[in-house]
């Protein structure tokens, strides 16, 4: 059976058909698509991929048969560039089907251990130069976890030497390692950390990372169902909006960039074994840890690295897709960018030095896991040929491709358009349709430079901290994280320009050729818009980042009166407060805000700082570090603090996503128009003021 389709498979991949033929083939395919996606979700799922892949495998055939017989040099090595560029898109796409194939959707396993007999845990918390406010909550939070508190120890693993956090770590009862230098920087503060603490197992968390009160009970339930489970990762999730989010403000209105990872690779990866440490939001045993000699030392991305180690001995890892924790975004595109050149910088280096498709002790998925994990980050020479590949024709008339343009567009179209419909079932919930060619573009340019040098020489580079917890004062352009945006939407402007030349004066004989140029043009310049857009930083003054929540609560007014009342929005700083009847709630007036924590109830002082209709926001006053405690542990570390995260999530429509890109491609435009009004408005305002001084000086 199994043969026969196979059979059947490439027989219809490589058969020709004509033009007629093939779009008739293209409308049953789309009719397929359509039948499929009415099925049950995970049948339909696989149905779809494999109707990709037939079209996929078409496309592939008549690529590599019928369109390569170019003329000149040039043309053959622009030609085969572009085709080297496209099957690097084929092979990302092929073993992403793959990994996503089965997502495992594990749920926590329950710890049926007599309580004398659950495990020790060691909570590391490791910091370098994050400020306090930024890891006293994680702290608070760690100290609230909910685990017998003779086998629990919080450590604050300090590598910025500073003598408050000590004191901090004097004051709120946890302990405090700060070693003697900062060799091989976070794995290197884990290691040393390792070397002087003793638990059976290793909860690690960044210090932006505030934990729930239940994450250890959800996740160390896993290492006692399977006695080779080493291994139990949790998702990364952010409270704060990423600089996509808040610079085109749709915060909580589609999915984060990084949820495509956790919410549906990592859940893929899990069914081959194949899901690795992230660096915070993880339990690992310390034996096994040990056993492949600490965190990994010898990249930058020392988690994935630390896992394929782990893995290769043949030990299993656990992915529970079951937020236990939530941290900051990058505040800045620049921030971002810088985080995500280590990421690719680190994956590169592992690919180089301890290539998982040659390493002892995986399996075949797990290799086709982690490669693909490792590939995806050279994506950036391909995206730029994408970019600049049509000014070979608009520009020079170099040909790319020796194929009619309807016979082009026949076999191409296809195949975005199910591979565009397939995905947009797949990853809906995790990733909106085309934003990532977005992400890509924005991160391309600064990619390829790192990935490239570790792939020649993986010692070449540095370690870079993500900053968290800044400020924004100011909305500006960042127009030098931009600059290679801006030099791309050029070339593409002149390109498309050149293009409505040619299409009505010197190449009419090639309209079809054109159009397709121009098409392809006009779809660059909106990734291109919508890579500039992002660049306009937003204004974020908040110190205190807010989390939307509704969770009871009562107001203690100064005459001993106690009203009900809901929270809609909290902080570390404050609440905003839903209140049925305001009127006997003065401004400034102070009161106490009481919350609860499963049965316990706690009282915080505040201050009333606006009322209206039904809303009050109270600020939180003189908190003792006990309160501040409990104050975290009521809000940010409750168990259920991120259940009803995705609540105002819409499901992805793949032409709804194409218009949305559009949408903020045109919004780029307007900021890059603003920006390039500005600047020439300060131009001569400049040189007016020149001309009035010299003309001072004259008289």
């Amino acid at each position: 059976m199994g043969l026969s389709a196979l059979a059947l498979f490439l027989f219809t991949a490589q058969v020709s058909l004509p033009l007629a033929g093939q779009w008739v083939f293209i409308a049953v395919c789309y009719l397929f698509a359509i039948l499929f996606k009415r099925m049950p979700e995970r049948f339909a799922n696989l149905c779809l991929m494999a109707l990709t892949m037939l079209l996929l495998a078409r496309y592939v055939f008549w690529r590599f048969t019928s369109s390569l017989d170019l003329e000149s040099g040039t043309e053959v090595f622009l030609g085969y560039t572009l085709v080297a560029a496209e099957a690097y898109t084929w092979v990302i796409l092929i073993l992403g089907f793959v990994q996503t194939a089965w997502p495992l959707k594990r749920k926590p396993m329950p710890l049926e251990l007599n309580l004398s007999d659950w495990p020790t845990v060691d909570v590391f918390i490791p910091s370098y130069n994050e400020p306090l406010s930024v890891v006293r909550p994680t702290v608070y939070a760690a100290k609230g976890l909910d685990w017998p508190l003779e086998k629990i120890t919080v450590y604050i693993l300090d590598d910025g030497h500073r003598p408050a956090f000590e004191e901090f770590a004097r004051q709120a009862g946890v302990e405090y390692i700060s070693r003697p230098d900062n060799s091989h920087a976070k794995a290197g503060n884990i290691n040393y950390a390792l070397k002087h603490t003793h638990g059976q197992y290793i909860a690690i968390f960044d210090c932006d990372h505030i934990p729930t009160r239940s994450f250890l009970q959800t996740s160390m339930g896993w290492f006692a169902k399977d006695p080779k489970c080493v291994l139990v990762q949790t998702p990364h999730h952010f409270f704060s909006a990423d600089p996509f989010e808040r610079n085109f403000n749709f915060f909580r209105q589609m999915p984060n960039e990084g949820s495509l990872f956790y919410g549906l690779i990592q859940d893929g990866n899990d069914y081959w074994n194949a899901s690795f440490f992230c660096g915070s939001c993880a339990v690992i045993e310390r034996k096994a840890l040990l056993e492949v000699g600490g965190i990994a030392i010898e990249t930058v991305t020392e988690d994935a690295h630390t896992a394929l180690k782990l893995h290769s001995l043949g030990y299993n890892s656990v992915y529970l897709n079951n937020i236990q924790a939530a941290g900051l975004a990058t505040e800045t595109l620049a921030g971002h960018i810088g985080q995500r050149i280590r990421w690719a910088r680190g994956m590169a280096q592992i690919f180089r030095t301890d290539n998982p498709m040659f390493k002892k002790g995986l399996s075949l998925f797990q290799r086709i896991c982690y490669s693909n994990a490792m590939l995806h980050f050279f994506y950036g020479i391909p995206r730029l040929v994408f970019l600049v590949m049509p000014m070979a024709y608009l520009f020079f008339e170099q040909h790319l491709i020796n194929a009619a343009a309807l016979t082009i567009l026949s076999y191409a179209l296809p195949q975005l358009i199910i591979s565009s419909y397939t995905n947009s079932a797949i990853q809906g919930k995790y990733r909106r349709s085309f934003w990532s060619e977005v992400y890509e573009t924005v991160l391309s340019w600064y990619i390829i430079l790192p990935t490239t040098l570790a792939f020649i020489n993986p010692k070449l580079g540095k370690f870079n901290v993500t900053s968290k917890g800044g400020l924004i004062e100011q909305s500006y352009f960042d127009a030098n994280i931009a600059k290679p945006y801006l030099i791309l939407l050029l070339l593409n402007l002149l390109g498309l320009g050149v293009g409505v030349l040619r299409l009505f004066v010197f190449n009419t004989h090639e309209t079809g050729t054109v159009v397709m140029n121009l098409l392809w043009c006009g779809f660059n310049l909106a990734i291109l818009g919508a890579a500039v857009g992002v660049a306009t930083e937003s204004v974020q003054r908040h110190t205190h980042h807010r989390v939307r929540m509704v969770m009871p609560a009562f107001l203690k007014l100064p005459g001993g009166y106690t009203i009900s009342c809901y929270t809609e929005e909290y902080s570390a700083a404050g609440l905003t407060l839903a209140v049925a009847d305001t009127a006997g709630i003065s401004e400034f007036s102070q009161v106490q805000v009481g919350l609860h924590r499963g049965d316990r109830e706690f009282l915080f002082p505040a201050k009333i700082h606006f009322t209206e209709s039904g809303h009050v926001e109270a600020l939180f006053t003189n908190l003792t570090p006990e309160q501040e405690a409990q104050l975290i542990q009521c809000t940010f570390g409750r168990a259920d603090a991120w259940l009803n995260w995705q609540e105002d999530q819409t499901r992805d429509r793949a032409l709804g996503g194409l218009k949305d890109v559009f949408a903020k491609g045109m919004v780029g435009y307007v900021r890059l128009f603003a920006w390039l009004h500005k600047g020439v408005a300060e131009i001569g305002n400049r040189l007016m003021g020149n001309k009035v001084q010299n003309e001072k000086w004259e008289n």
